[in-house]
């Protein structure tokens, strides 16, 4: 079998993204997959002096000056988004098999222009389908019905197509990760999951009813269970994958025990795209405090998911 072709971008090049994946790309990775760094040309300079893996630079930011690591600035969020932009184009002409984005400043780079919300709603731009976004631990794997939208317009979001679809994916993502018959956790809306309706009738009138319909087709989903609860449950294996209804829903329990671990990864697209679960970290550049541990896990699994896209 040929090794997976993995294209990693470099992010923000102001942020971490240098320092962690200079940390990721050890002995571990070397023979398991094709490596393509996408970033500024001396960015990338300075990375292949400190990596023995081979790697082949992809440049971009050719229009702009050298960034400084720790100081942030429009050019580094313009290289950040040419080298997303090239990712997506390398997966769409075949050159890569997934995509591993570094982390970018959201709103810095809405200042230079970026019309999305994050770079899930990019990646589903530039290659079609309907994304859903899901977290990869190693003790939790959660799957959100709704992410990127202002908690008071949720009600607006929270429909039954989209949970309908959440719970379709939690079961694709336990399938793509090789668990047989995955079971699925959907989390309530309300405290106690309404209490049999004295506490809110969401679950009793929409999202049980439509549970039902859909276990006729997909095996193993709960009826709505008190989110307090049930990411606990999981955690002790009663549940393979947590569908949570909004993004902190899923996102506080999940960086409460996963915090340096947790893996980004986009479903629903035709291209396999894997993040760790981080941010940009300027203030913590060059101190040694962050943790390689989730790029290094999102690295490993894109060419998990490549590997057994591959087979399929």
């Amino acid at each position: 079998m040929k090794n997976p072709r993995i294209a990693i971008t470099c992010g923000d090049p102001a942020g971490v993204g240098s320092e962690l994946i200079s940390s990721c790309l050890g002995e571990e990775i070397a023979g398991q997959a094709e490596l393509s760094v996408i970033g500024p040309p001396r960015w990338l300079e300075s990375l292949n002096t400190r990596v023995n893996t081979p790697f082949k630079a992809v440049e971009v930011g050719l229009a702009y000056s050298d960034c400084e690591a720790g100081k942030p600035n429009p050019e580094s969020s313009k290289i950040a988004l040419e080298a997303m932009e090239k990712a997506a184009r390398g997966c769409a002409m075949g050159e890569f098999d997934a995509v591993v984005t570094g982390p970018i400043s959201k709103s810095r780079c809405a200042e230079v222009g970026f019309s999305h919300p994050g770079q899930t709603e990019f990646f589903a731009s530039q290659w079609g389908g309907e994304p859903t976004m899901a977290f990869v631990g190693s003790k939790l794997r959660v799957v959100l019905a709704t992410w990127h939208v202002p908690f008071a317009t949720l009600r607006y979001h929270l429909t039954e197509s989209a949970l309908a679809m959440a719970i379709d994916r939690g079961h694709e993502l336990g399938v793509r990760l090789g668990i047989e018959d995955p079971r699925i956790g959907v989390c309530g809306l309300n405290p106690h999951a309404g209490e049999e309706g004295l506490i809110g009738n969401d679950e009793a009138a929409i999202f049980d009813p439509l549970i039902e319909r859909l276990s006729e087709s997909i095996p193993n989903i709960s009826r709505c269970q008190p989110a307090d609860t049930l990411f606990y449950r999981a955690i002790k294996d009663e549940f393979d994958v947590v569908v949570a209804l909004y993004h902190d829903q899923g996102l506080a329990p999940l960086k409460a025990v996963e915090f340096e671990t947790a893996v980004n990864v986009t479903l629903g697209l035709p291209f396999i795209r894997t993040s760790p679960d981080h941010g940009t970290g300027y203030d913590i550049v060059g101190t040694g405090k962050a943790s390689p541990k989730s790029f290094s896990n999102a690295i490993a699994l894109a060419i998990k998911l490549a590997r057994r896209k591959s087979r399929t």
